[in-house]
């Protein structure tokens, strides 16, 4: 996967996977957090996270302008290690229930600067990898692997804060139920109208419950639950640590790379490798670069709905549990191998392979097939699972599509028909809105969550989890091709005294798209579950024919 390449990218890649390992752990359960620990609505608790990410993809702009005008890209990325490690150690300290409200905010506050600060810059540092013509042919395929280690760290991280969650839960005699913490705060704060319901659900985590302990049985439910969410929020901090250790450790692999043109500039040695633009073409590519911002502003407003109206969609109205077969889906340490075994069958039936690789492919396929078989073998008729689980869909499909996708690509370029970075761009957009579609159809016979009071649906209600899981899928396929594609372009388009600044300007496109995604959630109990999904999609196909009618000034630009 890396042949070819420089070596600064495996330490790109690395050191963002640990990175990316901890923000999604925190991403996976942090609305659920919100709702269990403070009671808040779908709305507010939705807002919050949107002006969190907001903040989260904001920042860059200020550590781009950091980097490229100040301390150079090492410097500041290593500083946003720093800072970031700071605010998840702070979001992890375990507070009373119903307390430490403002450490949360201020721990959000901290995380949101350091991502600022180590984001974009990571991502200018590996553009900067590819300025070298012996690399620059590979840039694109190179933001597709960069882009896999950032999913590889995702895809791991919502079933460890589930397994963090219920560690916890267990050693305190629980089991997660997503229907108490809603039920609960509605209870404590007298405004559950059928107490009885509330009651039998706590019967079933101990029969001993009764209408004199119940307030008791409420309080230590949400209270150990939003312990076991600060528990999962601890991992980031592990996870930070090694990002810097990877990042620290392997300098000499990038430090080529590790310069700003203000930096060059000021080295008789590298003076003469300044790249001197026109105001003209600086304008051009400015005025390029914001028309793309523009239109991946509504494909993240769609895509970040994953932590906030899809979470609720999982916890609410689909299926909590599912049989042996399905369970697959849902269990890495199952569909890991799973995926191998498919891997390895592939390159035994593979045309034209070579006898060692079909040899390969063969033994890939008998070792994972049997452990694949052996991890079902262990699962119960009826697996449970808690909403967050759907979160490592995305990242699966990211890292086992990559390599699909890379292919596609490659043989598309060797026929002379390798589509732009921008019209890739338009066709993620036009997958997006494919994939809401799918919601829409989903959703169209479901009560509104107005209509539920919020709680999660009674059973004839709930809907099969595959409609989540196709969703993600093509999701999935429109992020691989908009992304990396995206940030491709940004890395081969920005004038070169400002990669940094226009990295964070990326990334500020995509912080307005989470703002939107607060919007959306709260929609969440304002509208039919089908007109939601709707505003998506039309959202995302608006934007793809405004990206479609600027194509070929997009295109001439970036060809320039």
């Amino acid at each position: 996967m890396f042949k070819g390449h420089p070596k600064g990218l495996i330490v790109a890649f690395f050191a963002n996977m640990g990175e990316r390992f901890g923000f999604y752990t925190m991403v996976s359960i942090f609305v659920l957090f919100m709702q269990a620990k403070y009671g808040l609505s779908s709305g507010t608790s939705g807002y919050i996270y949107g002006i969190f990410m907001f903040c989260v993809y904001f920042f860059p702009l200020l550590g781009g302008y950091l980097a490229d005008r100040v301390l150079g890209y090492g410097k500041t990325i290593s500083l946003g290690l720093v800072v970031m490690f700071i605010g998840y150690l702070m979001l992890s300290l375990p507070t009373r229930f119903e307390t430490g409200f403002v450490l949360v905010l201020a721990a959000l506050a901290v995380i949101a600067l350091g991502t600022g600060l180590f984001k974009g810059n990571l991502q200018a540092l590996v553009g900067n990898l590819y300025d070298d013509p012996k690399y620059s042919s590979l840039r694109d395929r190179a933001f597709n692997i960069f882009y896999m280690g950032i999913n590889i760290g995702a895809m791991f991280a919502p079933s460890a804060s589930e397994k963090a969650c219920n560690w916890i839960l267990s050693r305190n005699n629980f089991r997660y139920d997503a229907r108490i913490p809603a039920l609960a705060h509605d209870f404590l704060k007298g405004k559950l109208a059928d107490v009885s319901q509330f009651l039998a659900v706590a019967k079933e985590q101990n029969p001993s419950i009764t209408f004199d302990n119940l307030k008791s049985f409420a309080e230590n439910y949400l209270s150990t639950l939003s312990k076991s969410y600060h528990f999962g929020f601890g991992l980031a901090c592990i996870s930070l640590i090694i990002s810097m250790l990877i990042f620290w450790g392997f300098r000499k692999y990038y430090r080529k790379a590790d310069v700003t043109e203000k930096q060059k500039a000021a080295s008789a040695e590298l003076k003469s490798q300044v790249v001197e633009l026109t105001p003209e073409q600086t304008k051009e590519r400015l005025v390029a670069l914001g028309l793309v911002f523009f239109v991946v502003i509504f494909f993240w407003m769609a895509f970040q709905q994953s932590a906030v109206s899809m979470t609720f969609f999982a916890r609410d109205y689909t299926v909590p549990q599912v049989d042996k077969l399905t369970n697959l889906w849902f269990d890495l340490t199952g569909l890991i191998p799973l995926y191998l075994a498919l891997t390895g069958l592939y390159f035994l039936v593979k045309r034209n392979a070579s006898k060692g690789s079909r040899i390969g492919g063969g033994l890939t396929l008998i070792v994972f097939g049997a452990l694949t078989y052996l991890r079902y073998r262990t699962y119960p008729d009826v697996n449970p699972f808690q909403p967050q689980r759907f979160q490592h869909f995305n990242p699966f499909f990211i890292v086992s599509l990559t390599p699909i996708i890379i292919a596609l690509f490659a043989y598309l370029n060797k026929k002379g028909k390798e589509p732009s970075a921008p019209r890739k761009i338009g066709y993620g957009m036009l997958l997006t809105a494919a994939a809401f579609s799918i919601l829409v159809i989903g959703s169209l016979r479901l009560p509104s969550p107005a209509a539920l009071g919020g709680q999660v649906a009674p059973p004839q209600y709930q809907v099969s989890v595959y409609w989540l899981i196709s969703t993600y899928f093509l999701l999935t396929v429109a992020e691989l091709f908009l992304s990396p594609m995206g940030i491709s372009f940004v890395s081969r388009v920005a004038p070169p005294k400002y990669k940094g600044l226009m990295q964070g300007g990326w990334f500020a496109a995509t912080a307005i798209g989470n703002y939107l995604v607060g919007v959306v959630g709260w929609l969440w109990m304002k509208v039919p579950l089908w007109a939601l999904w709707s505003i998506l999609v039309v959202a995302c196909l608006l934007s793809a024919a405004f990206m479609f009618s600027i194509m070929k000034k997009l295109e001439k630009v970036a060809a320039s």
